[in-house]
């Protein structure tokens, strides 16, 4: 039984919008049209139940698509999943040494004892030019990006 953009965004819970978008960006199949309107197998709420959890785990929608076209159709999804993962959990620990060096930041800066912020610039000038800089993404200069 084909289900139509409305039952299947009822059935995921997301917008038919959010489906057309998907689609429109290669990550579900175009869908196939009776009398003008898509018509879906139930696997695609399988799909979106996997394009759910992966977004969930913070993957980007151009590594989501590359998990379902990024392979040889014959790869297995353990293999997919396994290089997809790892290339997200060592991007996970590069922001969470991120966080880690803000959150150090953000308890000297509780202690901070200058009377004006031009004092306090003064302070931290010097301590670039003498140690090392303050993390870039306090500096406004993150080099990542999301997508």
């Amino acid at each position: 039984m084909a289900l139509t953009i409305s039952e299947v965004a009822r059935q995921v819970g997301l917008r038919p919008s959010a489906i057309r978008y998907y689609e429109e960006l290669g990550i579900l199949a175009p869908a196939e049209r009776r009398s003008g309107q898509r018509r879906y197998d139930r696997t695609v709420l399988h799909q979106l139940t996997v394009v759910h959890c992966a977004r969930q785990a913070g993957f980007t929608l151009d590594e989501i698509r590359r998990l379902f076209f990024g392979f040889d159709k014959h790869t297995r999804a353990s293999v997919r999943w396994k290089k997809l993962t790892a290339a997200k959990l060592d991007e996970l620990a590069a922001i969470a040494k991120e966080i880690e060096a803000m959150q150090t930041l953000l308890r000297r800066l509780q202690k901070c004892p200058c009377d004006s912020l031009e004092r306090c610039g003064r302070g931290m000038f010097e301590h670039g030019r003498t140690r090392e800089p303050l993390p870039t993404v306090v500096l406004g200069r993150r080099k990542r990006g999301r997508g």
